[in-house]
């Protein structure tokens, strides 16, 4: 099944680069040269990804990240030719899935592209698989991950997630206590070699505990391990 990114960058020679490897691809694309045509083209067409710019006419990326994930869940690659921690780190806490900084390898690109549609359309389209046998959900304390749906639900109200975080709580409440160092979780969840980039890992635990801790400066849920990674907590502790 062919899968419609849209590539939103000011720069047209990024943008013709960009097509002519994601159609080699097999993937459809849709071009935008301002936030704004980004977002109409969003509002009005089913696209699967999006690869943003962070410095854009119009609507910049950051607004219309902001704007895009009020709405929609579906995977977003930042990309930018500034390569600041803080413009990272911003962008991921905005609810980016990736980010590549330019100047990039286009064959890159292709491969983060691929990446993040499969791990995000092999748990998130039922409609394009086989149908599974029924998985029980996982359930620690209040929380509900509803593996048929990739929703999450504390004390019945619905969470959404996007593909990142589904994946991350699929893989911590899957192993409640285990102890998971970035590098682990990276591998599990990306499907990539870990890159010695801790940030990402952070800032997605971050934006996880802002939706499911009652205050996410004293975690209950996903606990910090100083100098080794993240456990989740374990069932027996909300008896």
């Amino acid at each position: 099944m062919s899968r419609t990114v849209l590539l939103a960058d000011d720069d047209p020679d990024i943008v013709e680069l960009l097509r002519m490897f994601l159609e080699t691809e097999n993937l459809q694309v849709l071009e935008a040269r301002n936030g704004a045509e980004a977002w109409r083209h969003i509002c009005e067409q089913k696209i699967d990804l999006a690869v943003i710019d962070i410095m854009m006419p119009e609507m910049d990326g950051i607004r219309l990240l902001k704007q895009l994930r009020a709405e929609y869940t579906i995977p977003v690659i930042f990309i930018s030719a500034k390569n600041q921690d803080s413009d990272k780190i911003l962008g991921l806490q905005l609810g980016a899935d990736d980010f590549i900084a330019k100047p990039f390898n286009p064959l890159e690109v292709v491969a983060r592209v691929q990446a993040m549609l499969r791990r995000t359309y092999e748990f998130n389209d039922p409609a394009a698989e086989e149908p599974k046998e029924h998985v029980e959900p996982t359930i620690i304390g209040p929380l509900k991950l509803d593996h048929q749906d990739c929703m999450l639900y504390k004390e019945d109200h619905e969470i959404p997630l996007t593909a990142i975080e589904y994946n991350l709580l699929r893989t911590l409440m899957g192993a409640p206590g285990r102890v998971w160092t970035k590098r682990q979780l990276f591998e599990q969840v990306w499907d990539d070699d870990y890159f010695e980039d801790a940030n990402t890992i952070m800032v997605h635990m971050s934006r996880l505990r802002e939706k499911i801790e009652d205050n996410p400066r004293q975690p209950v849920f996903i606990r910090t391990i100083r100098g080794l990674g993240y456990k989740f907590a374990r069932k027996d502790e909300f008896r």
